[in-house]
């Protein structure tokens, strides 16, 4: 406890007193007025409007496999995977394996990226690890 003036003051109102008045309301908002999400979006270079596109992305990773592996896609393939894509966001799939011919693709669904991608005949005993969902096409 401790003397205020002639009062006597608990920890406990000290305390809330103290609390009250360094209390202040935390913005998520920076000083330009911009979200979190928002700078994350210019740095990537991801807007909404490239996010609701709908047509799928392919990341480093996923880029540098196509490339390690000498996979092509044709038109076609792109195509189908992006067929794929749709069907399993209509599915609520967030992490997908969709199958095009004779290729395999991990697809993030929310982002319309491919994670990565092979040959189905590289996939060791055919074991896909976190998807929670598969489309064939």
């Amino acid at each position: 406890m401790k003397l205020n003036g002639n009062q006597i003051v608990s920890n406990l109102q000290l305390s809330n007193e103290y609390l009250n008045q360094k209390t202040k309301k935390v913005s998520n908002l920076t000083a330009e007025g911009l979200s979190f999400q928002d700078i994350l979006q210019q740095k990537t270079g991801q807007t909404a409007q490239s996010q609701s596109t709908g047509e799928v992305k392919f990341s480093k990773h996923a880029a540098n496999r196509l490339s390690d592996r000498n996979i092509a896609l044709t038109d076609n393939q792109v195509e189908r995977l992006n067929e794929g894509m749709k069907k399993a966001e209509a599915k609520g799939i967030q992490e997908s394996l969709v199958l095009v011919d004779q290729l395999a693709f991990i697809v993030n669904v929310p982002n319309s990226t491919v994670v990565t991608a092979m040959d189905q005949t590289e996939t060791d005993e055919n074991v896909f690890t976190n998807i929670d969902g598969a489309v064939i096409i």
